[in-house]
């Protein structure tokens, strides 16, 4: 059956990359203790995954155009195979980074791989759904991450936990190779010197650069605390245990699952009746920054509620994709959404080193580790504050030939 064929392999690989993604934020405690490692040296080995995953956006799109989605992300996959297995034997903090950094890289393809395959061989009323379900399995990778990963240490240590994800993507580097159909009545790939072209003028576009603030503060912000200062704040701040902030952040990973797929189901129908998607994106993050600000001021004592309301808000901004790539011709939309990938995967490398990089300084300055941490969290708030201003009060002109699809 296609859809198996195709749909299967595609969402176990993108179940793996999310858990990799967020994985450090229940096994960072147990790294930082074995390892002697501050904030900061852990912001940079768990940020790494970022740099890597960031880095291979923008020429990704012209290779999955070139190869096709099965050899891309089969191929890369061995890269995340070796560098979980990298990480898995690392002793300092340079082959641990450099493993964490080709997990990033091989990952790179998970979700854009499979977007690729699908709008191959499914009509596009079935892209939405598939779409949706991949997001899903994605999430649902997060939380294995957390609750099941902690359970996962008691019994074994960290290094064989990567030694069986190594095992466990390399597994699904085959299934894809050997399973997902190649299409060859497919549209001949475009010059290289054309798409660079096409980079260009999404570079230069007003109605872009309207996105990226949000994209690097908003979505980038929220995925270095997801994946590795959720845990911190929870254990440094709340005073919490490792097992208590991963129950923490499996009741996060639910809450956005739930919001995901509230969003399949309600945009279209709130879109009819005049609440176009933008409207979600800017009310979601509103509520995300209200959720973000009442964890660092702790005024309310209900902390597994701040957290749900922190991610189910948060999620609303992969609107800001479709929102941004609406102001494109249909032809740019891939490399506008690759341009904006890098942007908001760069920014969460730099946030999630940034903000280990402040903890610490704040710390050798004379601040108790609950005071560095909320601390580093307000400029994280006022940043993201001012990304969502700017989305407010920038104006909106699509480039010519655009064809605006709210």
């Amino acid at each position: 059956m296609l859809w198996i064929r195709l749909f299967l392999p595609f969402a176990g690989a993108y179940f793996l990359s999310y858990h990799f993604r967020t994985a450090n934020a229940v096994i960072g405690p147990v790294l930082s203790e074995e390892l002697s490692l501050g904030a900061a040296d852990l912001g940079l080995l768990t940020s790494a995954y970022f740099l890597g995953f960031g880095a291979a956006q923008l020429p990704l799109g012209m290779l999955l155009d070139r190869f096709g989605a099965r050899r891309v992300e089969s191929a890369l996959l061995v890269i995340a195979g070796a560098g979980a297995a990298l990480f898995a034997c690392g002793h300092g903090i340079g082959a641990l980074a450099c493993g964490r950094g080709m997990i990033g890289l091989g990952v790179s393809a998970c979700l854009m791989a499979s977007f690729k395959a699908f709008s191959q061989w499914f009509p596009p009323e079935r892209q939405a759904s598939l779409t949706g379900w991949m997001m899903t399995a994605g999430t649902l990778g997060a939380l294995a991450a957390s609750v099941p990963l902690d359970s996962a240490l008691q019994v074994v240590n960290w290094r064989s936990v990567f030694f069986a994800l190594s095992a466990a993507t390399l597994t699904f580097a085959a299934w894809l190779f050997l399973s997902v159909p190649d299409r060859p009545d497919g549209p001949l790939p475009e010059p290289l010197a054309v798409l660079w072209a096409g980079v260009k003028q999404v570079l230069r576009n007003r109605h872009f650069w309207r996105f990226v603030p949000v994209g690097c503060a908003q979505i980038g912000g929220f995925l270095a605390v997801q994946s590795l200062w959720s845990s911190a704040w929870l254990m440094h701040v709340n005073g919490y245990s490792r097992t208590l902030a991963a129950d923490h952040l499996a009741a996060m990973s639910v809450a956005m699952v739930i919001a995901y797929a509230l969003i399949g189901l309600l945009a279209t129908g709130l879109a009819q009746r005049g609440i176009a998607p933008i409207y979600l994106l800017i009310g979601g993050l509103a509520m995300a920054q209200v959720s973000l600000l009442l964890l660092i001021t702790q005024a309310i004592a209900q902390t597994y509620l701040l957290w749900i309301a922190y991610g189910a808000f948060s999620s609303f901004g992969t609107l800001a994709y479709s929102q941004m790539s609406s102001g494109f011709p249909v032809a740019l939309c891939g490399r506008a959404n690759a341009t904006f990938n890098l942007m908001v995967f760069l920014s969460a490398f730099a946030f999630q080193w940034g903000l280990g990089v402040l903890i610490d300084l704040l710390q050798a300055s004379g601040c108790s580790a609950p005071i560095a941490h909320r601390n580093a969290f307000a400029v994280l708030f006022i940043g993201q504050a001012a990304a969502l201003l700017w989305l407010c009060c920038s104006g909106r002109r699509p480039i010519p030939g655009a064809t605006h699809r709210p």
